[in-house]
């Protein structure tokens, strides 16, 4: 391949033990939520077959449990049963059929499998819980780590019986191997704890114990996390001595070097870090790894994943030497066909991770399939093909009305769709409530989205007009074969007894000079738009104290981001009250009620409140073209508010509905 070609690096093919992968973009392993009884599922294969054909070299399939105790959520899937090979060899079949390799992750996950499900008793390296709410874990003796060690062996006797190419022994992001090595989670003073050396000797016999099982022919490799991102837990000193110790006692193929550790601290958001993370810091983590290696003597193949959205950012990676593979998760999740896009030049289709965390990591936390705030029909791959690569039926005229996230995809699959389609937008511009979003230089990446949607717009012809105040006799006199209203909502402003200066939440944003220097928040949403403002007020130098009525805060958004938004606020000196409601503000003191207790207390020094609620929805519209037999649809807030996740998911299905009949248009 010529080196003058785009992304030469990341397209080269890469040998990998025996393996040869096609290129060097491989899907590592991640939790779908998409198992059946513990069984992958026929969604599994949509999934992995949708990211194969998109291109990719390999796929890693996710964290195969390998011992019952390590189930957890129905959803999980296992290895140690053989019932799991034949599903399993329907998935292999069809991502080597499209020239993928494709490899499976086992797992134990130890103490973070509570039991709660299965009815299990966790196990650990010490009776150390990994948050305050789990429940210690019994510290596993030699006959535990036997029943392990043989769970390991049978898994992978069931995958290669399946038609897996390779293996890789999760020895990372806490789990119950990473907990052995340590010393946050290890707290042993047999041969077991205490120097490096004996924290390693448990995962290091399980590796050795899988070599000896699949031979010297087989791929095998490790993943593991480079640092723990946790004040005295394991760290990318530790990590680099680690890596070698186990290659001079195992041959290992491949190191895929992760980070972090499953506790309910920092340490975990960092795992599937939001946009507001820098991704430089984990991208030293594999450089440095593979510069140990190397110095060591080894030309082990070394992978980089987290925040790789783009061949450009994996190219740039493997041309500096940092990594010989780059691994793109969330990146697949929002565009299957990224390898494939970039090969023929379609950069301007790939629909690139932003990084927001809502259908990914917000989905997996509630224990539900995963989704894509980008990408609807991630996740239903089974269901839903992509639109361009439907039959094209009769075109249909088509007007959107609203210019939002909702109003966005609706417009744009119509006319991937093939329809005739024409956006009406009050404004000026286009992205609706998401404009309010990108002014905090945190969620900036909302703007990448909405351009996105714009550029396809413009690409497959839709016409758009500004500026249009849409009545429902203009929108009867259009003539559209379906409306798909997407209007969005309102902002409601809290009513707040007294004569101080109450803000609404986008009013704040877009003034915060306004605001003064203390600024009081009251939220009653919970959601991601006030969490991102705490901080970003904070940036601006501002004195910020949230006060919410509820037990926490931010409780609709998902740990995995709310861990490191917590941090940055205790970093910020933000203040949060919890069980409290304001009352009344008079411009300088605030009354608050303590709810637990009932009683009110006035707080002095605030120049400003900004109230939170949640928005309202104006059905007017809506009911008029309803009644006067009009074909329209709602979607996105203006059906009922919620998040730019469920905005972009109607607006997708609104526009591949099936219209009625009597259009005489099927899809």
């Amino acid at each position: 391949m010529s080196q003058h070609q785009p992304f030469a690096q990341a397209l080269s093919p890469l040998d990998v033990g025996p393996l040869r992968f096609r290129n060097r973009i491989f899907v590592p392993a991640h939790t779908t939520n998409f198992g059946e009884h513990h069984l992958p599922s026929a969604q599994h294969l949509a999934y992995h077959r949708a990211r194969a054909r998109g291109g990719v070299g390999a796929i890693i399939f996710e964290s195969i449990r390998v011992h019952a105790n390590s189930l957890g959520r129905p959803q999980a899937v296992c290895g140690f049963d053989p019932a799991c090979i034949d599903p399993f060899r329907r998935i292999t079949d069809a991502v080597k059929a499209e020239g993928a390799v494709m490899l499976g992750q086992i797992i134990h996950l130890g103490r973070q499998v509570e039991g709660d499900f299965e009815r299990t008793v966790a196990w650990g390296a010490s009776a150390v819980p990994w948050s305050i709410s789990a429940l210690p874990p019994r510290p596993m003796d030699e006959f535990d780590m036997e029943e392990v060690i043989e769970g390991h062996l049978v898994t992978a006797r069931n995958l290669v019986a399946a038609g897996f190419d390779g293996i890789e022994l999760q020895m990372a992001h806490g789990h119950l191997l990473q907990q052995f090595m340590s010393p946050l989670s290890n707290k042993r003073n047999d041969e077991y704890g205490g120097a490096l050396e004996n924290r390693l000797r448990f995962p290091a016999r399980v590796l050795a114990a899988l070599r000896a099982e699949l031979g010297a022919g087989f791929c095998l490799g490790i993943r593991i996390s480079g640092e723990e991102y946790a004040e005295g837990g394991l760290g990318i000193d530790e990590a680099e001595r680690i890596v070698p110790m186990l290659a001079r006692q195992t041959r290992i193929d491949f190191v895929n070097v992760s980070h972090s550790a499953y506790v309910a601290s920092y340490s975990l958001a960092t795992q599937m870090a939001d946009m507001a993370f820098d991704p430089a810091p984990f991208r030293s983590l594999p450089a440095r790894i593979r510069a140990e290696l190397r110095t060591e003597g080894f030309d082990t193949p070394v992978f980089a994943v987290c925040r790789f959205t783009g061949l450009d950012e994996a190219d740039a990676m493997i041309a500096a030497g940092h990594a010989d593979a780059v691994g793109m998760a969330r990146a697949h999740l929002a565009e299957p066909a990224i390898v494939r896009k970039s090969v023929e030049g379609r950069l301007d289709e790939i629909r690139r991770c932003i990084g927001c965390n809502q259908g990914c990591a917000g989905m997996l936390e509630r224990n539900l399939p995963i989704r894509c705030l980008i990408n609807p029909i991630a996740g239903l791959e089974a269901q839903f093909d992509e639109p361009e690569a439907l039959p094209r039926g009769a075109r249909k005229k088509v007007l959107v009305v609203g210019g939002g996230p909702a109003g966005l995809e609706a417009a744009r699959v119509a006319a991937a769709l093939g329809h005739d389609v024409t956006l009406w937008e009050r404004s000026d511009q286009l992205g609706g409530q998401l404009r309010t979003a990108w002014l905090m230089p945190k969620r900036a990446n909302f703007e990448t989205f909405v351009a996105f949607q714009i550029a396809a717009l413009a690409r497959l012809g839709v016409t758009t007009i500004f500026n249009k105040e849409a009545s429902a006799a203009e929108i009867a006199a259009f003539g559209a074969d379906r409306i798909i209203l997407a209007t969005g909502s309102t902002t409601t402003p809290m009513p707040v007894p007294g004569s101080g200066p109450v803000f609404t939440l986008p009013d704040a944003l877009r003034a915060p000079d306004r605001l003064g220097a203390a600024v009081a928040v009251f939220d009653r949403t919970g959601e991601w738009g006030t969490l991102a403002a705490l901080e970003h007020f904070a940036d601006l130098g501002k004195a910020v104290t949230l006060f919410v009525p509820a037990a926490s805060y931010a409780w609709r958004t998902t740990i995995y981001s709310t861990l490191a938004n917590s941090r940055r606020l205790r970093e910020r000196k933000v203040r949060i009250a919890t069980l409290r409601a304001v009352r009344a503000f008079d411009g300088g003191t605030l009354e608050v009620e303590d709810l637990s207790t009932g009683e009110v207390a006035r707080l002095s020094g605030f120049s400003a409140l900004v109230a939170v609620d949640h928005n309202s929805a104006d059905q007017t519209l809506y009911l008029a073209l309803r009644r006067a037999g009009l074909p329209v649809m709602q979607a996105g807030d203006n059906n009922a508010p919620r998040t730019a996740l469920e905005a972009t998911y109607q607006g997708h299905m609104a526009a591949r509905a099936p219209f009625p009949a009597a259009s005489g248009l099927t899809t």
